[in-house]
């Protein structure tokens, strides 16, 4: 017989800002992408954790373990038409071993709820489209709906220094 998980989820606090930024490199490799440097772990704990944070992360503890096993970022966009905030999910991730337990779910329900408690007007994220296991959470689990009349559009920093130096010439 297998035990329910105790699951805790607090903000970050400067005591696990190394394990936070592990599991951002663990994400990372899961998306296999270029983990992040050690100036870009710099500057995630100072926009978590500075004087004026950009972003919110929550870790996710299990029983009684010291260090998180999963952690998500939010930021606060606006929508016009609605005239309320937006609560972006940036990140959620959970690690392998501890998937399937009710961690990604109790990160999820927290956003829901802090976007309520504010009272956001909705709750955003993206999905990789690979990502099959987590659109089936997201869809059938927990009812969110998937967009299909917006794309996603990106800058990288250099594709801005191009616009703006042939804005120069």
């Amino acid at each position: 017989m297998s035990t329910a998980l105790q699951i805790e989820l607090r903000p970050l606090t400067h005591e696990h800002s190394e394990a936070f930024c592990q599991l951002v490199i663990a994400l990372a490799e899961f998306e296999k992408l270029p983990p992040p440097d050690e100036a870009a772990q710099a500057r995630l704990i100072e926009d978590a954790l500075g004087e004026k944070p950009r972003i919110e992360v929550w870790l996710a503890f299990v029983n009684e373990d010291t260090d998180p096993c999963g952690y998500m970022i939010l930021v606060e966009t606006y929508s016009s038409f609605l005239a309320l905030p937006t609560l972006y999910l940036e990140d959620l991730f959970v690690l392998p071993e501890r998937r399937k337990g009710g961690v990604g779910g109790a990160l999820l329900k927290k956003v829901v709820s802090l976007a309520h408690e504010r009272g956001c007007g909705r709750v955003e994220w993206t999905a990789l489209d690979w990502n099959v296991n987590a659109q089936q959470v997201y869809e059938q689990r927990i009812g969110a709906k998937r967009m299909s009349e917006w794309l996603l559009y990106r800058m990288t920093r250099e594709d801005m220094q191009r616009l703006l130096d042939r804005e120069k010439s």
